[in-house]
């Protein structure tokens, strides 16, 4: 069976400083903790536990030392309570994550109503919609076209969450144009993201049976699993090597490999050794 690993996968810029920036800051004096998982990878979270980077789910479980502000982003609000509490803080934001709370301050400071593409509760998103409040806008999450609010007025300004698809984006812009409103729009999906979907639509389209590997609370590789399903049916999601079923791939003569953004390098190479070795 050949194995055959997409263009591009695997962990992106953002993934990889926020994840250097943990194991550096692993074992100061005072103990470590992420605010939140540092990315959504079970895997490499555990590997961080290991390390005495420890998770906590608010401030209120962080005791003291080293707080690090996980690659999704924080309100405004929480930078605040650490500052106000004297922790230690290490920003693995990712970049293009500030990049689109500014774009989300910026749109809010035109006086928009701003519309957060994006699904609700996630951690970016959450973040996006408090810089854009924290502005002075008033702000609708929006997962879907579906889910535009009708009676939108202008100005109306558009900012997405950096792990969606280009197509959704498109589709709810359209949207908002059938109201008779032409929005601003911050097409601040990230570069990595547009390039790992549009390798893994492709090499989809000519394989027998694709495996996405990337965390199942993982918005990016969620969409590759999405976009791997709808060009081949014979498409499965793991988080792990462990995972693999070989009744999965009989009679299979080529297997395409594909991986989240939020998937160390350590990862794939266990998994296409394993699919190797069928």
């Amino acid at each position: 069976m050949n194995v055959i690993l997409a263009e591009h996968a695997g962990a992106c810029y953002g993934v990889q400083r926020a994840l250097d920036m943990a194991y550096e800051a692993a074992g100061r004096q005072g103990g470590v903790s992420t605010l939140g998982q540092l990315i959504h990878n079970p895997g490499a979270v555990a590997a961080l536990e290991a390390q005495g980077v420890n998770v906590a789910a608010s401030l209120d479980d962080v005791s003291g030392g080293t707080v690090i502000v996980r690659s999704h982003g924080v309100t405004p609000d929480v930078y605040e309570s650490i500052a106000e509490r004297g922790f230690d803080v290490v920003d693995a934001t990712c970049p293009h994550v500030a990049r689109a709370q500014k774009a989300a301050a910026d749109l809010a400071g035109e006086g928009c109503r701003v519309i957060v593409v994006g699904e609700a509760g996630h951690p970016e998103v959450e973040g996006l919609r408090a810089y854009a409040e924290r502005a002075g806008a008033n702000v609708d999450v929006v997962p879907s076209p579906e889910d535009v609010p009708a009676g939108l007025q202008p100005p109306v300004g558009i900012v997405v969450q950096t792990t969606q698809r280009r197509e959704n984006l498109e589709a709810v812009v359209e949207a908002v144009r059938a109201q008779g409103v032409e929005p601003i729009v911050k097409r601040t999906i990230c570069s990595a993201t547009t390039r790992r979907q549009d390798a893994a639509a492709k090499l989809a389209g000519q394989v027998d049976a694709m495996v996405v590997i990337g965390g199942r609370n993982s918005s990016n590789t969620t969409r590759l699993a999405e976009i791997c399903a709808a060009g081949c049916a014979r498409s499965f999601h793991i988080e792990s090597a462990d995972e693999i079923d070989p009744s999965w791939l009989e009679g299979c003569e080529t297997v395409g490999v594909t991986a989240g953004a939020s998937t160390p390098e350590d990862q794939i190479s266990a998994v296409t050794a394993r699919l190797e070795a069928l």
